[in-house]
């Protein structure tokens, strides 16, 4: 840093600025102002990227930092076919000002990550928030009859691996949200919903949906997911199913036999129990009075 601020002190300078956006799976990618290529910690920030971003905005307390990044949208860089694949969604980005005439003297002006992503007239517009977002999220839990956990996840505890809730299957057909697969063979129609697909091989590797419906159409399995991939798969493209799970605590007894970890409020009044009355020959347990 004090490099740096030795250049700056001397009048005349020569800084840029860097970027690096580093995705969910370890892809990174190097974006520069600068009208040449730079390279440092093992990036090649290009300068033909056409990436550029706006004025950062910084605080000292606790409001987020955030700003905007404005790129091209390439093959050679960041794609269309990426980002409706949401493989930058939550993408951790750096930003440096860099001396591009002796590269080691830089300083970090941000990290944070990507927010919102808009794409329009063959560019890219994604929002930058700071480390501070994360104070913005929701703290604690709410009362409700569903479960707050995720299926899987250390709250519920229970194994996903387990082969009577999980199989690979091979894609057949691929059109939009709609999959046809195959090899899916003594799970019941509608095993899958609302749990998840994940792609194993092929262009989409590491992809994930939610299944919103899962039926038995003859000899294949077909699965509908609540959004598209953003990319059709190709036949012959191996997927995981995971089973799904409505949060409800009669499934959490029945289906997976793991209640004592429910992380809902199964016996909780419903709304109609405020109006409830005194009535011999009917029971009000904060169900619907309307029946």
């Amino acid at each position: 840093m004090s490099a740096l601020h030795d250049h700056l002190a001397s009048g005349v300078t020569t800084v840029c600025r860097a970027w690096m956006v580093r995705r969910r799976d370890g892809v990174a990618y190097g974006f520069t102002d600068h009208d040449q290529d730079l390279s440092f910690d093992g990036v090649v920030f290009k300068a033909s990227s056409g990436m550029t971003a706006r004025m950062l905005q910084q605080t000292t307390g606790l409001s987020v930092d955030n700003s905007e990044a404005v790129g091209a949208l390439s093959d050679a860089s960041i794609t269309e076919g990426d980002l409706l694949a949401g493989r930058f969604d939550k993408a951790d980005v750096r930003c440096w000002m860099v001396n591009w005439t002796e590269v080691a003297a830089r300083v970090e002006l941000f990290f944070g990550s990507f927010g919102e992503i808009t794409r329009a007239g063959g560019q890219f517009r994604a929002e930058l928030r700071g480390q501070t977002e994360a104070l913005n999220q929701p703290q604690g839990r709410v009362y409700h009859k569903a479960c707050s956990a995720v299926l899987g996840d250390a709250a519920c505890g229970f194994d996903l691996e387990r082969p009577d809730f999980v199989t690979d299957a091979v894609v057949e057909d691929s059109v939009g949200a709609v999959l046809r697969l195959s090899g899916v063979t003594g799970f019941s129609a509608g095993w899958f919903q609302r749990g998840r697909l994940v792609v194993q091989s092929g262009d989409g590797s590491g992809l994930v949906g939610t299944i919103k419906t899962d039926k038995q159409g003859g000899a294949v399995r077909v699965v509908e997911l609540w959004a598209g991939l953003g990319i059709d798969l190709s036949v012959g493209d191996v997927v995981r199913l995971e089973a799904g799970c409505d949060k409800m605590g009669e499934t959490c007894r029945a289906k997976f036999d793991n209640f004592l970890n429910f992380r809902g409020f199964p016996h909780i009044p419903g709304d109609d129990w405020l109006a409830t009355y005194p009535l011999s020959s009917s029971s009000h347990d904060g169900g619907s009075l309307f029946k």
